[in-house]
């Protein structure tokens, strides 16, 4: 990848930015949970939210990896098969439990 690449989630870049930021925030709020010995169902509820969270973020960035990265490598004949290859290794370990 060169320094010149456009990332597909350029145009969701603020949006995907203040998620993150929302998360960090929940996770703070998780560790202040423990600090204050908050009852384990609440902290496991919490983490759920956050879990939950970061797998939009991750979906987000997979649509528009597909519909951008992998849709122009197909398109132009240059690298379809890798960037296959690349998308169904991400999708994999998405799927590990």
């Amino acid at each position: 990848m060169s320094p010149e690449h456009n990332h597909s989630y350029g145009a969701n870049k603020s949006a995907l930015l203040s998620r993150l930021k929302r998360i960090e925030g929940q996770i703070r709020g998780i560790q202040k949970m423990i600090e204050d010995d908050r009852y384990c169902v609440d902290i496991l509820t919490q983490l759920a939210a956050v879990k939950s969270a970061t797998h939009q973020v991750a979906l987000n960035l997979l649509d528009s990896h597909t519909h951008h990265c992998v849709k122009e490598a197909l398109t132009n004949g240059t690298d379809g098969e890798e960037k296959i290859d690349e998308l169904m290794d991400v999708v994999r370990k998405f799927t590990k439990g």
